[in-house]
């Protein structure tokens, strides 16, 4: 047995096991139990086989899939997935409670109806984003104390500017489709506000549960949705009801002055 300065030990998990071949650019590395003796040799072929088994266990977990192969039954399959998606539908409860507080104001325009789904999908959009780019940087140990607060701080710009774009492009639309520019700039306001926070739910969100001792890569997404949704829906509809209350304040001023 050579001397190595980067021995694995047998029982360290595999994914440590890449991690050490990545950063040193290792080819071979010796594996050693407790007492250094030499048990077994770890090639780069068998990391490669790792680093994809990894990505795809990330990439499965991010969407609630689990574990789960082509060939199960579609009972197992359904059963895998059923949690999941009954914790979205929980959240998805959550969020349009928070819709019904505006039923009012819905009601007196019809067109934040129209709009308001696209305010939530663009915030969601946005936080899974972010939250991909985080959930991978913490697998890979890019993202850590150290870094964290720069690295927020650049996805809130990215947010802030995206968000900054799409209200234009929003605004103008949300104008030229109902004849009100007020609508757009509540629809703008609300896009920029959301972007934003979807940038920084999508960050604080895996890092959080990391250090929590959850695996980011399965909840993240559910509370970033949850997150996204609710903010979204708030702000637009909320900004609105404050539109709302104005224009019917001058309103009533214009009719008290003519009588």
């Amino acid at each position: 047995m050579h001397e190595t300065r980067h021995a694995i030990p047998v029982l360290e998990d595999q994914e440590e096991a890449a991690r050490v071949f990545e950063q040193y650019d290792l080819l071979s590395a010796a594996v050693v139990d407790e007492n250094e003796r030499l048990v077994g040799v770890l090639t780069i072929d068998d990391v490669v086989d790792v680093i994809q088994q990894e990505a795809e266990e990330d990439l499965k977990r991010l969407v609630g899939v689990g574990d789960e192969d082509l060939s199960d039954s579609v009972l197992r399959t359904a059963r895998s997935r059923f949690v999941w998606l009954l914790v979205n539908l929980a959240t998805s409860v959550v969020a349009s409670i928070f819709i019904g507080l505006f039923d009012a104001t819905i009601q007196e325009m019809v067109a934040l109806a129209v709009l308001m789904p696209i305010v939530a999908s663009m915030g969601g959009n946005a936080g899974t984003q972010t939250m991909t780019v985080a959930v991978r940087a913490l697998a890979t140990r890019d993202l850590d104390v150290n870094n964290a607060r720069r690295i927020l701080l650049r996805e809130t710009f990215v947010g802030a500017f995206n968000g900054l774009l799409f209200a234009i492009i929003m605004g103008l639309i949300a104008w030229l489709w109902f004849g009100s520019p007020q609508l757009g700039y509540v629809i703008g306001i609300a896009m920029i506000f959301n972007m934003i926070c979807a940038a920084v739910a999508g960050m604080l969100i895996p890092v959080t549960l990391e250090r929590l001792g959850a695996d980011p890569a399965i909840a993240s997404s559910v509370f970033v949705t949850t997150v996204t949704d609710i903010i979204g829906f708030v702000a637009f509809l909320g900004l609105a009801a404050v539109y709302l209350v104005a224009c019917s304040q001058r309103c009533r001023e214009s009719i008290s002055d003519n009588n």
